[in-house]
C-alpha cells in the first residue's frame, strides 16, 4: 500500500480524462437514485447529457450546508436496508447533518484513508496511536482505524485526552506515529517532563495532526507546531478532510500541502460567483464525490477558503495540493475595518507561553458589527500580559481585540460544549 495510486502519478491531462468519465457514471447514477438531486436537475433545466468535461460542471449551480441541513434525507440514495454505518458532521456552522453510509462506502472511507496514512510515511510494520474518539456519530475515528486495518499496521484505540494513560499506552505498545489534536502533544510534553518521561526514547517518530493548523500559508511551521518541536522532535504531518468529503488531504514527506486523491473527489476552487479562481488564489473548496453510494455530493461548497497548487511534487504525485486552510468563509471576521480569520489568531495566542488556555468569541454590538472577545487562563494575570498581547495583535493583524483574563475550568466549560467531539476554539454567537 506505499506505492502511489497509479492515477496520482498520471499527468494532468490523464487525470482531467479519468475524472471526466467518472463524473459521467456520477450524474447518471445521481439522476437515477437521488431525490435531492432529481429534483434540483429538473428545477434547473440541467440535461446531465450536455455534461461532459470538468469545466461543464459550471452549468450545474452549487449545493450548499443550507440544502444539506433543509432536505438531508433526500440525499439518501439507497434504500434503509443497505445503510450499515450513520455518522453525522460536527455541526461546526450550525446544526449537525446525518450522513448514511453503506458497505461499500466504508470500504471507499478504508482506502481513502489507506492511502493518505501511506502519504505521511505509514506502512505495515508502523504502530498508530489513535487519540481521538471512535464513538459519537463520529467519522475521522472509524476512518483512521478502518485504514490502519487496510494498510495492516498496528493501531491503538485509546481515544481522547488523559495523558496519563495516552502514556501508559506509549510506553507499552511503542507506537511510531500519533493520530491526534496537534494542541494535545503540548499537553502529551508538560506530562511527560513532569514525570520524568524521556521524549526522545518514546519510540514514536511522528504525528498526523488533525483539527488544527500547524502550518502557514508558505508552509512553515505555526508557532503551535514550533512550541511542539522545541521540545519533542517528532515530524509532524498537516492533514485536512470532512464528514461530508469522506475524502482526506493528507501531507506527504515534502510537507507542501495536503495531496488530493482524483479518484475519490473532484475539487473546484470558487470565488464569490461560483466560478475558478485565478491559479494562485484563495477561493472556497467546492467538492464533487466520487464513488460514494449513500450519499454522494455534486459541487458541494464545504466553506473552507483555501489555495491551490498545482506544480508536481516532489514525492511523485502529479496531483493538486490544498494549502492550509485559511478560514472558514461563515467564521471570516470584519473587524475595525480589517478582514480576519481565526486561524491567525491563533497563531498569535500560541505565541505566547503564559497562556495556558484560550476561547474566542464572536458576536455582533448594538451597532451589528463584528466584536471579539478573547478569554484567556494564565499563570501569570497582569496588566502587562495584556497590553503585550494587545501588541502583538496590532504588530501582526493591525487591531486589538478585547482580552479577558478567565479560569482554566471557566474555559474548558466553553471548550467542551455537551455532546462535542473536539475542542471549540472559536465561539461564533453571530450565527
Amino acid at each position: 500500500m506505499k506505492q502511489i495510486p497509479e492515477i496520482e502519478k498520471a499527468s494532468k491531462e490523464e487525470i482531467k480524462i479519468f475524472q471526466e468519465g467518472k463524473l459521467k457514471e456520477m450524474l447518471h447514477y445521481l439522476d437515477e437514485n437521488s431525490p435531492f438531486y432529481r429534483r434540483f436537475f429538473e428545477e434547473n433545466g440541467i440535461a446531465i447529457s450536455e455534461i461532459k468535461t470538468l469545466e461543464e460542471l459550471q452549468k450545474i449551480p452549487v449545493t450548499t450546508k443550507d440544502h444539506l441541513q433543509q432536505f438531508n434525507d433526500d440525499f439518501i440514495c439507497v434504500l434503509k436496508s443497505e445503510i450499515i454505518d450513520y455518522v453525522t458532521t460536527s455541526g461546526t456552522l450550525g446544526d449537525p447533518v446525518i450522513f448514511a453510509l453503506t458497505d461499500k462506502d466504508l470500504e471507499r472511507l478504508a482506502y481513502n484513508e489507506a492511502i493518505s496514512l501511506a502519504c505521511c510515511g505509514v506502512g505495515k510494520d508502523d504502530i498508530l496511536q489513535l487519540m481521538t474518539t471512535m464513538d459519537r456519530r463520529f467519522m475521522a475515528g472509524l476512518a483512521y482505524f478502518l485504514g490502519a486495518r487496510k494498510l495492516g499496521s498496528g493501531i491503538i484505540r485509546v481515544g481522547s485526552g488523559i495523558p496519563e494513560l495516552q502514556w501508559d499506552s506509549i510506553l507499552k505498545f511503542k507506537p511510531t506515529y500519533l493520530l491526534t489534536v496537534p494542541s494535545f502533544l503540548l499537553k502529551l510534553i508538560e506530562y511527560a517532563q513532569q514525570h520524568g518521561i524521556d521524549l526522545k526514547n518514546s519510540g514514536v517518530k511522528a504525528a498526523i495532526c488533525i483539527g488544527e493548523p500547524i502550518r502557514e500559508q508558505d508552509f512553515t511551521l505555526n508557532m503551535l507546531a514550533k512550541k511542539i518541536k522545541k521540545d519533542w522532535n517528532i515530524e509532524l504531518f498537516s492533514t485536512y478532510a470532512s464528514t461530508e468529503m469522506s475524502t482526506a488531504f493528507n501531507e506527504c514527506e515534502m510537507h507542501n500541502g495536503g495531496h488530493h486523491h482524483p479518484e475519490l473527489i473532484i475539487a473546484e476552487i470558487l470565488d464569490d460567483n461560483n466560478l475558478p479562481v485565478s491559479e494562485g488564489e484563495i477561493g472556497e473548496l467546492t467538492i464533487t464525490t466520487l464513488g460514494v453510494e449513500a450519499m454522494p455530493l455534486l459541487r458541494f461548497k464545504t466553506g473552507d477558503m483555501v489555495q491551490a497548487y498545482n506544480q508536481p511534487c516532489k514525492c511523485g504525485r502529479n496531483t493538486m495540493r490544498l494549502g492550509p486552510v485559511v478560514g472558514r468563509k461563515k467564521q471570516m471576521i470584519k473587524y475595525k475595518g480589517t478582514t480576519l480569520y481565526p486561524p491567525a489568531m491563533y497563531n498569535i495566542l500560541n505565541d505566547f507561553g503564559g497562556i495556558e488556555s484560550y476561547v474566542i468569541e464572536i458576536f455582533h454590538n448594538e451597532l451589528g458589527t463584528d466584536e471579539i472577545l478573547i478569554r484567556i487562563a494564565s499563570e501569570n494575570v497582569s496588566e502587562d500580559l495584556l497590553l503585550e498581547i494587545k501588541d502583538h495583535f496590532r504588530a501582526k493583524l493591525r487591531v486589538a481585540p478585547k482580552i479577558e483574563f478567565a479560569t482554566p475550568q471557566e474555559i474548558e466549560v466553553l471548550r467542551f460544549p455537551p455532546l462535542s467531539r473536539k475542542p471549540c476554539d472559536l465561539i461564533d454567537r453571530r450565527i
